[in-house]
């Protein structure tokens, strides 16, 4: 996103921590726009009368090492509302003249703090003996408060892990409240949002779709767009909103690598082709790509060239439609986050994604990702505005290398079969159970070894196969399922 100098706003400014997309996603929720910036390329003159409120995220620098962060000192003084977060908060300290050190005892986890004093930020946020349990994590802390700043909460190691600055609307917390491990965490965004910075709701999931239509018609132009249709949630919003935006224009390209899921093939040509009357090209690469992940064992080789094939299959296509100049894909925030930094400040990469790492450095196309700042349940919000029917919106997520990454080891035919009809199988139990929407994302991996067993009468020797499911909010943090015996003991033996 860019800034958008109409649109009323709370402003994060990121200094690197994995859970600044997390702040904004908890005030989108709350129905009001807000939007990221890196702490390198915000400055001063970029605050203008839509800003109502500005959060300095944390991060995984220390305030005591100048030359390791920038910030334009001048941000502080525009009589604008500010939350400091962790590094934010120390940060905020440092500049107001207190100061900050390496904490002897380092808090990271699940942490009480007590209420000290009355605050407008944590109206409703202790329990009925002053007290609140909050994620922490932190090496370094404020060990001398601000002039003017007067203490909120504390915990047994961190003394100022609320302050206020209430003249000048200034707030920090040494904790992290945009988790959802943070009880209330929530009510304290709420109230920095509303009761501080007095902003009104201005942001929905119809709003979205308006923002994000404009923003692909002004990126397109007059070109054509290819987009990489996969039939899950993410790619299908995309092709939804891109054939809102620009009709005609657009070409989707739906390629079949022989490690989908079973009868996916039928089913994304039956919905964007018949149903949608989408431009659907359908491509069966099947041998193509099996070919090139002959005896490749290692998964992010598998990723690389999977992401690179696709990619040369998408510009083959490009060139025969013609005028072609964007490839549109459905990556999402988490994507991004796992990747690399979408700010540009020290986050950490975790893996490479087939959508972010996988592709090749050298591209004929320009990428276009409209939902590359949501997360997944936005997604599918936005998916029901624009009227995909639940089927589509509500399916588990998929990766894009398929099942060759579900399949450690060397892919074979013989193995896929086994994975599609076992995958297959366990979703349709899940199904039948009314279990398939409580879970985030449940699927079958085929395990590299074999195993003896009895099966009736005869021994046999075959694959092991695991059965994976999972609850999450965000698509960031994640906790297995709980299945009842009943279920999985009849079903899945």
């Amino acid at each position: 996103m860019s800034l958008d100098k109409n649109l009323k706003k709370i402003l994060i400014i990121d200094f690197g921590s994995q859970f600044t997309q997390l702040i904004a996603r908890r005030i989108r929720e709350l129905g009001v726009f807000s939007e990221i910036i890196s702490h390198k390329k915000i400055e001063n003159r970029h605050i203008n009368q839509s800003i109502k409120g500005i959060i300095l995220s944390g991060g995984p620098l220390n305030v005591y090492q100048i030359n390791r962060y920038t910030f334009d000192k001048k941000i502080i003084e525009n009589r604008v509302p500010i939350l400091g977060i962790c590094f934010g908060h120390q940060i905020l300290s440092k500049l107001g003249g207190g100061k900050v050190k390496q904490s002897k005892h380092r808090e990271f986890g699940l942490v009480d703090i007590k209420k000290k004093n009355n605050s407008i930020l944590t109206r409703n946020f202790f329990d009925k003996q002053n007290k609140n349990r909050v994620w922490m994590s932190h090496a370094d802390q404020v060990s001398k408060l601000p002039k003017n700043f007067k203490v909120i909460a504390s915990s047994n190691n961190s003394k100022f892990a609320i302050i206020e600055n209430k003249k000048k609307n200034f707030y920090g917390v040494q904790f992290h409240p945009e988790v959802t491990h943070t009880e209330n965490g929530k009510k304290l965004i709420k109230n920095f949002v509303f009761l501080i910075c007095k902003i009104k709701k201005n942001w929905s999931p119809k709003d979205q779709k308006i923002k994000l239509i404009k923003e692909v018609q002004e990126i397109v132009g007059t070109n054509k767009v290819i987009c990489a249709l996969s039939g899950g949630v993410d790619s299908s919003v995309v092709a939804q909103l891109l054939n809102k935006a620009i009709g005609k224009k657009l070409f989707c390209v739906f390629v079949n690598t022989g490690l989908l899921r079973k009868n996916e093939e039928i089913q994304v040509v039956k919905t964007f082709k018949k149903k949608l009357k989408i431009n659907l090209i359908y491509v069966n690469a099947e041998k193509e790509f099996l070919r090139k992940l002959h005896n490749v064992s290692e998964p992010e080789k598998k990723r690389k060239i999977i992401g690179n094939l696709f990619i040369k299959i998408f510009e083959r296509y490009a060139k025969k439609i013609k005028n072609v100049k964007f490839l549109a894909q459905g990556t999402l925030y988490p994507d991004l986050i796992e990747s690399k930094s979408v700010t540009g400040s020290q986050t950490s990469k975790i893996k490479s994604h087939h959508n972010v790492g996988g592709l090749p450095k050298k591209m004929k196309l320009k990428l276009i990702e409209p939902l590359k700042f949501l997360f997944k349940d936005e997604v599918r919000k936005l998916g029901l505005e624009l009227n995909l029917n639940k089927e589509i919106i509500s399916r588990h997520p998929f990766p894009g290398p398929g099942l060759a990454i579900r399949m450690p080891g060397i892919i074979t035919k013989e193995k896929i079969k086994i994975l599609k009809e076992a995958d297959n199988y366990f979703i349709q139990a899940l199904k039948d159970h009314n279990l398939y929407d409580k879970i985030w994302q449940a699927y079958a991996a085929l395990l590299p070894v074999k195993t003896v067993g009895v099966m009736g009468d005869n021994r046999t020797y075959e694959y092991l196969c695991l059965l994976r499911a999972i609850t999450s909010e965000d698509g960031m943090t994640a906790d297995f399922f709980d299945f009842k015996k009943n279920i999985y003991s009849k079903d899945f033996q």
